[in-house]
């Protein structure tokens, strides 16, 4: 235990942030002593990833005054993450990521609640991700990072002037490594650009001709790829592949050895053969503290408004040197994740198949064969047929009550549009209203 008589001492330059003003606070900061207990006591922050950063992450968040912590996490640790997550120790090998991090980082600091879950971000209900008032991404994949952005814009909401409501507005850091670059963002959904608008901004997955990979491989890369996407399919005939799934990436990480065998090929390892698979981006330890000090520097002003956010992305290069710049990129207005999307009020007595059949008479809509998803869950979907027959059950049903009875909330259609005798693919965002008894209405004013 640390003696109590250190605590003023421990936090001097925090206080000193947070109880004095200055020339770049924030419009609604009130510099005060008490601040950083009233953050340490009420704020509460999701570090979503406990591996590079998300260790980096949980450490600097602890030590910058905030007590109440989750963090999330499906990996287990391995011995190749040792050389860079340095929470980790080789006893703790196996191990949940989640649970040993934050076990170490409140062995660490004392005062701090850090709650880990062991288990994949989609496995959490949606309202989980509302209890926070910041989410801090530490995420290696472009996959995930778009489910959290579209997780945090779902909550957002629009006044009837298409202004974002701020009490709606859930704030992300998101903080990226690759190398010797990094990058750290703010997200305001509505004010700022979300994930998707800039999702330009990372490059392509590298694609490989299949006849490559079947008739002249030249690279580790060829043979993972090849066990992957032909090797599977040939000996599970049926069975989906489970990237997440340890024995299903052991088993294409063994397929590629052979195949890399059989040509000459070195090079072939479990880490790189996830790497491939999941498109995960390398990292090094500098790069990740460099990038998780600079977003928990941002999670601290948004909670606090002790100066002003960053505007809105900040990129690091320290192949040759050091150089940094900060971009401050556009919001899409008509993004289909944080814009507002096209306002329809409907009865809460509106079937999902009367709702559709509305899609292709609405004078702004006009989307042929529309496919239905909220949040995420696929409602009714066109195609595949499978997918057709699996969500046909639901369209008798109520739309009110499979959105989960919220009187106002968004969903995305995607279909064919026709304009002027062509027809284009189409995808778009809803904003739903319900109408009905007294008590609906009451809570879509709210």
């Amino acid at each position: 235990m640390e003696d109590s008589s250190a605590e003023p001492e421990r936090w001097r330059d925090l206080d000193m942030l947070l109880a004095r003003p200055g020339n770049i606070v924030s419009a609604g900061f009130d510099p005060s002593p008490q601040l950083r207990r009233e953050i340490g006591e009420f704020a509460r922050v999701l570090v979503v990833g406990a591996g590079g950063l998300g260790c980096e992450l949980l450490k600097d968040l602890a030590l910058s005054g905030f007590r109440n912590i989750d963090v999330i996490d499906m990996d287990t640790i391995e011995v190749s993450n040792l050389n860079r997550q340095f929470l980790f120790r080789l006893r703790d090998v196996g191990k949940s990521k989640a649970e040993v991090a934050a076990k170490r980082v409140m062995e660490r600091v004392s005062g701090v609640n850090i709650t880990p879950h062991f288990c994949r971000i989609e496995d959490m209900e949606i309202e989980f991700y509302n209890d926070f008032n910041i989410i801090v991404l530490g995420l290696d994949s472009i996959e995930a990072r778009s489910y959290i952005n579209s997780v945090a814009c779902s909550f957002l909401e629009y006044d009837s002037e298409d202004n974002p409501i701020p009490e709606t507005v859930k704030p992300m850091v998101d903080g990226g490594t690759e190398g010797f670059k990094g990058h750290a963002r703010v997200i305001l959904p509505g004010t700022t650009p979300c994930f998707e608008c800039n999702i330009w901004l990372f490059p392509p997955q590298v694609k490989f001709p299949l006849c490559t990979l079947a008739e002249t491989p030249r690279t580790p890369a060829h043979c993972i790829e090849y066990a992957h996407l032909i090797k599977w399919d040939e000996v599970h005939s049926g069975k989906t592949f489970d990237p997440d799934d340890p024995e299903h990436m052991q088993w294409v990480y063994l397929e590629a050895v052979k195949r890399a065998e059989l040509f000459g090929i070195t090079g072939v390892t479990y880490s790189l053969t996830q790497g491939v698979v999941k498109n995960i981006i390398p990292a090094i330890a500098s790069t990740n503290a460099i990038i998780s000090a600079a977003c928990a520097l941002e999670a601290l002003k948004i909670v606090s408004g002790c100066s002003k956010s960053l505007s809105n992305y900040m990129m690091y290069n320290g192949v040759k040197g050091t150089h940094i710049k900060v971009t401050d990129f556009v919001r899409e207005k008509d993004c289909i994740v944080c814009g507002p999307g096209t306002l329809i009020e409907l009865d809460i007595s509106v079937t999902l198949s009367q709702f559709i059949e509305t899609l292709g008479q609405h004078p702004k809509l006009l989307i042929l064969k529309p496919s239905v998803t909220h949040r995420g869950n696929n409602l009714y979907m066109q195609s595949p047929p499978i997918l057709e027959q699996m969500t046909r059950l639901n369209l008798p049903l109520p739309l009110y009550e499979l959105m989960g009875k919220v009187p106002r909330d968004a969903l995305h259609v995607s279909g064919t549009a026709e304009s002027s005798g062509k027809k284009t693919s189409s995808l778009m965002k809803l904003r739903v209203v319900f109408r009905g008894p007294a008590e609906i209405d009451t809570a879509a004013s709210i």
